[in-house]
């Protein structure tokens, strides 16, 4: 037990060692010209042509997560279709409850106006 502990001691001491080393290498030999642009967050050495950029609608987000969910709910027919002669009627009718289901979302989804464009 004291042979492992000594070890996992050894361990993380060369390891914030190595840390401490290459952070202090770093304020050393690293450049240090400010200027304008890198005092500006997310600078990336191209001047900002807008302050803000534009603002997408909310419906988009909505839409891609909703096709998220159902591409993922519609992954599940798949390997029920290879199993389907093995599942028999069972699986047929767990199948159909799944799929109800799935049409019941997409219709409260369709009647809530999620998909028309304005």
């Amino acid at each position: 037990m004291e042979e492992s502990v000594l070890s996992l001691f050894i361990y993380l001491l060369i390891v914030f060692g190595t840390v401490s080393f290459m952070i202090f290498l770093s304020i050393i030999l690293g450049p240090k010209k400010e200027s304008e642009e890198k005092g500006e967050p997310f600078e990336c050495g191209i001047k900002e042509v807008e302050k803000h950029p534009p603002r997408f609608s909310v419906k988009f987000y909505l839409v891609g997560l909703l096709f998220l969910l159902f591409d993922i709910e519609i992954a599940f027919l798949y390997p029920w279709g290879i199993m389907f002669k093995k599942l028999g009627l069972f699986g047929f009718v767990e199948m159909l409850l799944f799929s109800l289901v799935l049409l019941a979302g997409f219709l409260y989804v369709y009647k809530k106006g999620v998909f028309k464009w304005e």
